[in-house]
């Protein structure tokens, strides 16, 4: 039996205008954890979709062995019958449905005109246990957390007798805690004979969990690193990810904070917005000074979303009370359009979902914050929303052939650029940036911070919400952290460490 599990040879997947593979060979060895890992529209998921048949046959050139036979997949059911099962980043769970049905949906036990449920929930407890979750499998996948549904999916590939597992950025939405015990898990399949492919725009976690690395840009394999060898580190990965090396992930900034406070929260409660009884903003108080970058670091769940949301606009929430004032000037912003004429911008965490109208082109999305200012007497004047477009689109530097194509075609840090021109846009005064980085590459990630910088610089001011802590404790001058509802803690960035964040954190879970 060969040692190789997967060849791909001489792949090549072009779309109209675009060649998304250019002759790209890939090599997975039986029983290891392969990196891959690139920019941004590097073609790392496109390679995959081939792999999986999401791409038939047909419509790249190339050939795929699996187990030593050739694939000529014509649709994802070809390729989980051979044991290759796909895990995207956007989770394909239905949320009211109990764990068991989602898990074997498409899958029954039982016969064509009948369900085993008896077998159907056994056999998916099973399989939950494997995968370290103590909930029943009778449990809707809405009343557990995305760290557990993503364990679900793993469980759900486990159930198609799985060979060859490929998750596509598998802890983009999960925090450090549970992005470990997903690696170890991995580490665990792995001694058991399964194989594993990992895209990931998180190097060390990359650099952590794999035995090969295979580094892709511009649609091409740029070289796969042995990463047993013990000398391939983050900064040897991201060299081979950008062409250059960077010399640090945040770009310096010199802070010109004015002692004027634009934004102040006090006293900010926020009920749920189903259970009413449930606090999700508790006695919340914060400011922010004209040209400052304030973090708000925590777990998820910890309320940070919430928070934002219920500033915003009361986008968010039931039964919100507190005081709110911007400019020293008491405000109750009854809707987004409220929040938008106070100077008020909230870029969401769920770009694709709440951010973006992705079947839309970039000009459309740009400007639908503030539509006044490309029309006349209520009639959009459309070469004026074109010219408005390509001026944020050349000042952000977002990659396209134009302002027309849809925003569903862009790379993911492409369209992180167009929700951050949309509120630029709308010329906001303060604005909220919910994970703003999420789900992107280290080189799309200096530009989003090159933009920040830009911003406070200009005497904007800026709320930075976000999950990882390098990233907070390298842009912000200033931070909050928050836990189980409440402020923790505030510190300057200066003082800041990773441990004394957590050390708030974990005091406030543990009663203290």
């Amino acid at each position: 039996m060969s040692d190789r599990i997967l060849e791909m040879r001489h792949i090549t997947k072009e779309f109209p205008g675009v060649k998304a593979l250019d002759d790209v060979s890939l090599e997975v060895r039986r029983g290891e954890i392969h990196g891959i890992v690139g920019e941004n529209g590097a073609g790392k998921s496109t390679l995959m979709n081939v792999l999986s048949g999401i791409y038939p046959f047909g419509s790249y050139s190339g050939e795929i062995v699996f187990d030593g036979k050739p694939c000529h997949f014509q649709k994802i059911r070809d390729s989980e019958n051979v044991g290759i099962v796909i895990i995207h980043q956007e989770l394909a769970l239905v949320p009211y449905l109990s764990i068991a049905e989602n898990m074997f949906l498409g899958n029954e036990r039982g016969s064509s005109l009948n369900i085993n449920w008896n077998e159907t929930y056994a056999k998916a407890d099973d399989l939950l246990k494997i995968v370290g979750l103590q909930e029943s499998s009778r449990t809707l996948i809405k009343d557990i957390s995305v760290g557990k549904q993503q364990l679900v999916e793993i469980a759900k590939a486990l159930s198609k007798d799985v060979k060859l597992l490929i998750l596509d950025e598998p802890t983009a939405s999960l925090n450090e805690s549970d992005s470990m015990k997903l690696l170890n898990l991995l580490k665990e399949f792995q001694k058991k004979g399964v194989t594993s492919i990992i895209i990931s725009h998180k190097i060390n976690e990359i650099a952590y969990v794999a035995d090969q690395i295979t580094i892709i840009r511009d649609g091409a394999v740029i070289e796969t690193l042995d990463a047993t060898s013990g000398k391939v580190d983050e900064s040897r990965i991201i060299r081979g990810m950008v062409g250059r090396e960077l010399t640090s992930r945040f770009p310096k900034r010199e802070p010109h904070i004015s002692e004027e406070v634009v934004l102040e929260v006090d006293h900010w409660f926020v009920q749920h917005s189903l259970y009413s009884d449930r606090t999700v903003v508790d006695d919340v108080s914060f400011y922010v000074k004209r040209g400052e970058v304030v973090g708000i670091a925590g777990l998820m769940g910890a309320g940070r979303t919430e928070l934002a949301m219920s500033i915003f606009g009361r986008s968010y929430g039931n039964d919100i009370r507190g005081t709110l004032k911007i400019h020293g000037k008491e405000v109750n912003l009854a809707s987004e359009q409220d929040a938008i004429r106070h100077g008020l911008a909230y870029v969401t965490e769920d770009r694709k979902g709440n951010g973006l109208i992705l079947s839309n082109p970039i000009r459309v999305n740009i400007t639908l914050a503030r539509l006044d200012k490309v029309s006349h007497h209520h009639v959009l004047d459309l070469d004026l929303e074109h010219e408005m477009a390509v001026n944020m689109k050349e000042k952000l530097g977002i990659k396209s052939t134009t302002v027309e194509q849809e925003v569903g075609n862009l790379s993911g840090g492409n369209q992180q650029k167009v929700l951050l021109s949309k509120w630029m846009f709308a010329e906001p005064d303060i604005m909220i940036l919910d994970e703003p980085t999420r789900g992107i590459d280290v080189g799309a990630k200096y530009e989003i911070y090159c933009i920040i910088n830009d911003l406070v610089a200009a005497g904007k001011s800026v709320v930075m919400i976000s999950s990882e802590m390098p990233e907070v404790l390298g842009m912000c001058d200033r931070i909050y952290v928050m836990s189980q509802a409440k402020i923790v803690g505030e510190m300057d960035a200066r003082d800041a460490t990773q441990e004394r964040i957590m050390s708030r954190i974990l005091s406030v879970n543990k009663g203290a």
